[in-house]
């Protein structure tokens, strides 16, 4: 499964619903990089802090249990500032600069080879 150039990529994956969560974790497992999938933001702050493989978070805004996907954004940002972000929302419309620094948004329904292609370009950029 994947390829040499994406060894060692792992990409985290946050999402509340379990049947998004799946189809995130397809995405990503079928563009080549290992995934990890969590439920909520608290969840992902515990798999960041343990795992120095993350190169891209893929989160949802809304979750559960008070930290959403821009405050988690903006944690990772502060904490680890080499992991890449990409957001979505099936609700929210985020603009750019309400953005945490170099994170992408997407509203859902996303598609698919938009998000992989982003995927595969800040994957590709060197770790600071």
């Amino acid at each position: 499964m994947g390829s040499s150039v994406h060894a060692k990529r792992t990409v985290l994956v946050v999402e509340d619903e379990p049947l998004q969560r799946m189809m995130a974790m397809d995405m990503v497992e079928d563009a080549g990089y290992e995934v990890i999938a969590v439920g909520d933001a608290t969840e992902a702050i515990r798999i960041l802090e343990t795992r120095l493989d993350i190169r891209v978070v893929f989160t949802d805004i809304d979750m559960p249990r008070g930290l959403d996907g821009i405050k988690l954004a903006a944690a990772i940002r502060d904490r680890w500032p080499p992991i890449e972000i990409i957001i979505t929302s099936g609700k929210a419309w985020m603009a750019q600069q309400e953005l945490p620094a170099r994170a992408t948004f997407f509203p859902k329904p996303y598609r698919r080879e938009k998000v992989v292609a982003e995927i595969n370009r800040m994957a590709a950029v060197p770790l600071m």
